[in-house]
C-alpha cells in the first residue's frame, strides 16, 4: 500500500521525549516531542523540531535553554496532560502532576522519574516553512544508575523508554526491545578502529 506522507509515523517508531523549559517570569513547562534526534556522536548536539505557535519555543528564545528528559512508559499517562493546550501562566508541572528536578549547568528544571536528563543551551534555531529547528548543545547529561547495566549502557527491559507510532485513530504507544546482539562501532571501518573511541575514554 502507498501511504500519504502524514501516514509516516505509522512505520517510524518515535521516541516520546518531555521538553521542560522556565519562562523568564520563572513559569515552568512541559511539552512532549516527538521529532527529535541527536547530531551525529558523541551526541553534544541534540535536535528538535517544533510547531511555530509553541510555550516550549518561546521559552527556549527568551532563555536559551531547555531540558530533553527521556521518560519510560509509565510517562504514558503524562503525554496528553502536558501536550493540551494550557495558558502560559500555568505551571504545567502541577498541572501534570509532576515534580520539578533541579538542573545543575541550567535553571530550567528536569522532571523527576524520567530515566535520563539532557541539560542544554540553545545552539541554533532555523527557521523553516510551518516548522523551526531547534538545535541544542548538551551541557549536562545524566542517567540514573538503577537503568543502567553493569557495562554503562541503558538496561531497556528496565528502563522501556516511550515510544508511539502514528495512525488515523492518533497515538499507540510502544518501548524498545533489547536483541541480545551488538556491533562495535569499529566494524564499520577497514581497519576496525573507531575514530572516536577517544570520547568516550
Amino acid at each position: 500500500m502507498i501511504f500519504k506522507p502524514f501516514m509516516r509515523e505509522g512505520f517510524m517508531p518515535l521516541p516520546v521525549a518531555f521538553i521542560s523549559t522556565r519562562s523568564r517570569e520563572g513559569i515552568n513547562n512541559i511539552a512532549p516531542y516527538s521529532c527529535i534526534m541527536p547530531v551525529l556522536r558523541p551526541l553534544d548536539l541534540i535536535c528538535l523540531a517544533s510547531a511555530e505557535k509553541r510555550d516550549t519555543l518561546a521559552n527556549i528564545r527568551e532563555t536559551r535553554e531547555f531540558v530533553v528528559n527521556l521518560a519510560g512508559k509509565s510517562f504514558m499517562e503524562k503525554v496528553i496532560p502536558t501536550a493540551r493546550f494550557s495558558p502560559p501562566e500555568q505551571d504545567e508541572f502541577a498541572l501534570a502532576d509532576l515534580t520539578p528536578r533541579p538542573s545543575e549547568t541550567i535553571t530550567s528544571p528536569g522532571i523527576q522519574g524520567a530515566y535520563a536528563w539532557m541539560e542544554c543551551t540553545l545552539a541554533g534555531i532555523h527557521k523553516g516553512e510551518g516548522y523551526t529547528l531547534i538545535m541544542g548543545q548538551v551541557t549536562r547529561l545524566e542517567v540514573d544508575d538503577i537503568y543502567l547495566t553493569p557495562d554503562g549502557r541503558l538496561d531497556l527491559e528496565k528502563a522501556r523508554p516511550l515510544m508511539m507510532t502514528g495512525g488515523k485513530k492518533g497515538m499507540h504507544y510502544c518501548t524498545a526491545a533489547d536483541l541480545d546482539k551488538s556491533d562495535s562501532f569499529g566494524a564499520m571501518f577497514p581497519d576496525g578502529k573507531d575514530p572516536l573511541a577517544g570520547v568516550y575514554e
